[in-house]
């Protein structure tokens, strides 16, 4: 990789610095730019907690967590590392430990402070609080916060408004992982550092446009928070209404942060809402039930749940359309779930077919080409086209795929997570790639008229057997356009 340039000292303070997110994505991203070269030996990572742990204990704790699963680092790195870390006892909800929070901070007062709120969005507000009682909400703080944002879009406003009455909107980060990916970036690039896509990027030429996250875990130890969201609220509020805005957004006039973001909330603001009749026909819900997912027996969501029965979703199948002049007529298919066939994130593009076949039956069918986005597992780009086959006797169509992976374009290189890049441009003050406090609530707002018309639907969410793609419900909503859902590149060798 490219050789990055360090960033000043800066302090971040992780609060929830005992917790799963501190743990399995925020300490080892922290450590990779540490051996980039990226962070100085001068900079401070503080852990907090109500856990009255030493600092020793902690490091001990950080150094397990970063080193589990990873390549081997070598020990005077590790240490080097650990060497940055800290860790000091502070109750978000009370007084206890913040005093002596500010006073270790203001021992270096002209740097950068990031104070990442990994921790319940209950407590948003009292550590809100507190940075402001302690006098640690100056002109370098940053306050970063992980969603959801709100429950619906009161709750969201309330949530806004409680972190604009400390910070500013350009201190606050509200970050989405999905943003950070490579390939998310990549789709920026692909569209506006190329002649080729552009022009045709527009209902004249574009069929239609799926986006897929399928996860095959179930809800394992998140049961408690994840009963009380649901797919729609966890993954298409946030993460795919953000991904649907850059494959669908205007050519900013420039890549500066709010111009962007703009551009964005356009998006939003222009998806056409969903409610009443409108929500029983273009959504689907589901819930998953006992089945086999890979070779493992998996039990049901209710199982998983400890109870009898849930009204929680964890599938979902939108028909979304963007109501504007560049995509008027297009429908936009969405999908997520829980324990579907296959763990898959992807963005296909299916361009319009061509017009009329020159070449005779015998030669066969002509498949319009899809632009194939993978997030994960494995991050690339594929081009479906139709090639001749080769070899004498006639001429006979096939389908290929121009393919550039990451792990092969870049062989070698190691790719970095995506907490690594949002971390940094935190420290840098570059929110390009979080959202706005307007572009979350113009999120909620489409996405709250549908929470309702499920509230008040009598049935339960359709079941679906664990490992399958959800729904047989989900296939007819978009069968009955005449297309079908594209899985695991079945169409391309």
């Amino acid at each position: 990789m490219p050789p990055v340039p360090p960033l000043p000292d800066f302090d971040i303070v992780i609060f929830g610095g005992t917790g799963d997110l501190a743990k399995r994505k925020l300490l080892p991203a922290l450590l990779q730019r540490f051996l980039a070269g990226q962070i100085n030996p001068g900079s401070r990572i503080i852990g907090s907690a109500r856990d009255a742990l030493g600092s020793a204990s902690y490091r001990m704790k950080v150094a397990e967590a970063v080193t589990t699963g990873s390549e081997r680092i070598a020990s005077d790195r590790l240490s080097a590392f650990l060497s940055l870390v800290d860790y000091l006892p502070v109750d978000v909800s009370s007084e206890a430990g913040w005093a002596e929070l500010k006073a270790k901070l203001e021992a270096r007062p002209d740097r950068v402070r990031v104070f990442y709120l990994a921790i319940g969005p209950g407590l948003f507000a009292e550590a809100c609080k507190r940075l402001q009682q302690f006098g640690l909400d100056g002109p370098l703080s940053r306050v970063v916060v992980e969603k959801p944002i709100g429950h619906d879009l009161d709750s969201a406003r309330q949530t806004n408004a409680t972190l604009a009455n400390v910070f500013s909107e350009a201190q606050t980060f509200r970050i989405d992982h999905y943003l950070g990916k490579e390939t998310v970036q990549n789709l920026i690039a692909l569209r506006f550092g190329n002649a080729l896509f552009e022009p045709l990027w527009n209902a004249a030429r574009i069929d239609h446009v799926q986006i897929t996250v399928a996860e095959e875990l179930g809800v394992a130890g998140r049961a408690g928070y994840y009963d009380t969201a649901g797919a729609l609220r966890d993954m298409v509020q946030n993460h795919m209404l953000q991904l649907l805005c850059f494959v669908a957004m205007e050519p900013p006039y420039s890549m500066d942060a709010d111009v962007v973001r703009d551009e964005k909330l356009k998006v939003l603001r222009a998806l056409k809402p969903l409610r009443g009749e409108d929500v029983r026909q273009y959504t689907v819900r589901g819930q998953y039930r006992k089945g086999v997912v890979g070779s493992v027996t998996v039990p049901g969501y209710a199982e998983e749940l400890g109870a009898e029965q849930s009204r929680t979703e964890t599938f979902v199948a939108i028909r979304a359309e963007v109501a504007n002049w560049r995509w008027a007529g297009v429908p936009f298919y969405l999908r997520t779930g829980k324990r579907l066939a296959q763990r898959v994130s992807e963005i296909v593009v299916s361009f319009q077919p061509v017009r009329h076949s020159l070449f005779g039956a015998s030669a066969g069918p002509l498949t319009p080409n899809k632009l194939i986005i993978r997030l994960q597992p494995d991050e690339g780009v594929r081009l479906g086209l139709m090639i001749k086959e080769p070899g004498p006797g006639g001429l006979r169509l096939r389908r290929t795929s121009l393919d550039m992976s990451f792990a092969s374009e870049f062989a070698g290189q190691r790719q970095p997570d995506a907490y690594e890049r949002l971390l940094m441009d935190v420290v840098r003050g570059n929110p390009t790639l979080f959202m706005r406090r307007d572009e979350v609530e113009a999120a909620w707002a489409w996405a709250d008229p549908i929470l309702a018309a499920w509230a008040q639907d009598p049935e339960l969410p359709r079941p679906y057997t664990a490992g399958s793609w959800g729904p047989t419900a989900a296939i007819a909503l978009v069968e009955r356009d005449g297309r079908t859902w594209h899985e695991d590149l079945e169409d391309l060798p």
